[in-house]
């Protein structure tokens, strides 16, 4: 069995000098390819040297997240383009998209975040549409919105991934009806999240991708712990029971939709 974790953040585990062995060990669980995913300038030519390295192992991705949106929001987005040239090249763009979540609490900080966040969101957009690239959403809160963005915008929604996807079976639908998809990370293992498993039944393998989004949202049994891409086997496991299909269907599927996805040999 082979998976890919289409959604992590390495570099942390870089950073500790971690990133070998968790690369390692996720290799012994039979996690043979790894998507990282870029939030801010802090850690995009990180990943695309990370990439250079390791080509066949690691694809990356560069995108602001809204968290990281500010006032300087113009100057960071205006580098993205330049990761878009050959030959370490990034694989989407993401992730971004808006977070209502993690708002200041002062109402008229909060309000101006969001028009920021809006900026920023709707730039990127456009940015995904002229490359023609597949895009990796964040959405925490804000499902309503989002999808108000991005059906303004001229990208494809067959280009549209929502990440950690933490919604029911009623905004599935409505992402499926565009033709966009969700990927599901550990959620899907805990017990509060009866939603995000109505969901994931709701769109079945033939859209489905899988995701770590570690060092956040270790799945259960390891729930507590730092998430680490060896727990996407677990989280493997647990989806096929869910969807009542044999785990090496899952993969096999999975797998094959994360490539066709991502563009990906």
């Amino acid at each position: 069995m082979e998976l890919i974790d289409s959604h992590c953040h390495l570099k942390g585990f870089k950073d500790k000098g971690e990133l070998s062995p968790v690369l390692d060990r996720a290799q012994a669980a039979g996690i043979k390819r790894f998507i990282t995913v870029g939030t801010s300038p802090a850690d995009w030519v990180t990943y695309r040297e990370m990439h250079k390295a390791k080509t066949k192992m690691v694809n990356y991705t560069v995108g602001l997240h809204p968290c990281y949106v500010d006032a300087d929001w113009v100057t960071s987005v205006s580098q993205l383009s330049t990761f878009f040239m050959p030959p370490f090249a990034p694989c989407a763009l993401g992730e971004i998209g808006l977070d209502y979540y993690h708002l200041p609490k002062d109402p008229i900080q909060a309000g101006e975040s969001i028009l920021l966040q809006e900026a920023a969101f709707r730039q990127q957009l456009m940015l995904a549409a002229e490359l023609d690239c597949p895009v990796i959403i964040h959405c925490r809160e804000a499902y309503k919105d989002c999808m108000k963005l991005i059906d303004e915008s001229d990208i494809s929604w067959s280009r549209i991934v929502f990440h950690c996807f933490t919604y029911g079976p009623e905004e599935i639908e409505s992402i499926h009806e565009r033709g966009g998809r969700a990927s599901f990370t550990g959620i899907t293992t805990y017990k509060s999240a009866k939603n995000v498993r109505d969901a994931l039944r709701k769109q079945g393998i033939e859209r489905l991708m899988l995701e770590t989004d570690c060092p956040y949202l270790a799945p259960e049994p390891h729930r507590g712990k730092q998430n680490e891409p060896a727990y996407l086997r677990d989280i493997a496991e647990y989806c096929a029971q869910n969807l009542a299909v044999p785990v090496g269907e899952l993969a096999e599927q999975t797998t094959a939709n994360t490539l066709n996805f991502f563009n990906l040999s």
